[in-house]
């Protein structure tokens, strides 16, 4: 299965703090990507992977049929991949997936973003209860989730490199800012999510038709 992925990668990116432009001495190079099975192995009963670990650690990657459905239900994780600054792989078909990139974007993305920062709101908080303990990482995710959300839905493109804002949010991460501060912070940005969603840029539906029409070329070309 590694030479599998190696021999059918169409794009690979790294993600992750180095990707935010928040990385520190001792971070990993997390990767994620995706491949293009040969349209002949969907022919009979075994059919390929839709994701797999490796070959390289912190490394996982979709099939592009898997890839582009959580892409079109506005995942962040997975949108993330479309616009990270630091592409080390790609291929026709990954141009083809990058050049239509904004297809996937919908309204969906205030519910997703939105939905991600509060879980992780919900677990810090839970923790701070339970314990009196702040799992300051997790926090600053949280936030930089929210300001992620809210300039895709001002914009229509996907905040990746948060270079800009690396000392606010690594503040947060270090534990120098207060929790309740980083909570009067998070329910600031909530409240902007939400005023940018509701004067969007973005379609109510992405553009499943676009995303089609590529997924079929991609399967031509791989017969």
């Amino acid at each position: 299965m590694i030479e599998f992925v190696q021999r059918h990668t169409a794009l690979a990116v790294v993600v992750g703090s180095r990707a935010f432009g928040l990385h520190r001495p001792g971070s990993d190079h997390a990767r994620r990507g995706v491949f293009v099975a040969p349209t002949r192995a969907f022919w009979t009963l075994g059919k390929p992977p839709t994701h797999l670990d490796g070959p390289a650690e912190e490394q996982f990657s979709w099939e592009i049929e898997r890839f582009c459905t959580l892409a079109l239900q506005a995942n962040p994780t997975v949108l993330e991949v479309l616009w990270s600054p630091l592409v080390e792989t790609v291929t026709a078909d990954g141009r083809a997936l990058l050049d239509a990139r904004r297809a996937f974007l919908s309204t969906r993305v205030a519910d997703t973003y939105g939905s991600y920062a509060r879980d992780q709101l919900a677990k810090v908080a839970s923790r701070h209860a339970r314990t009196g303990e702040i799992n300051f990482k997790q926090a600053m995710h949280m936030i930089r989730l929210l300001l992620a959300g809210a300039h895709v839905l001002r914009t229509g493109e996907v905040l990746v490199d948060v270079t800009h804002l690396r000392g606010e949010l690594l503040a947060v991460r270090n534990g120098d800012v207060p929790w309740p501060e980083v909570a009067a912070w998070a329910e600031r940005l909530q409240a902007d999510l939400t005023d940018a969603a509701a004067g969007t840029v973005l379609p109510e539906k992405p553009d499943r038709d676009r995303i089609d029409r590529v997924l079929v070329g991609v399967r031509e070309r791989n017969l």
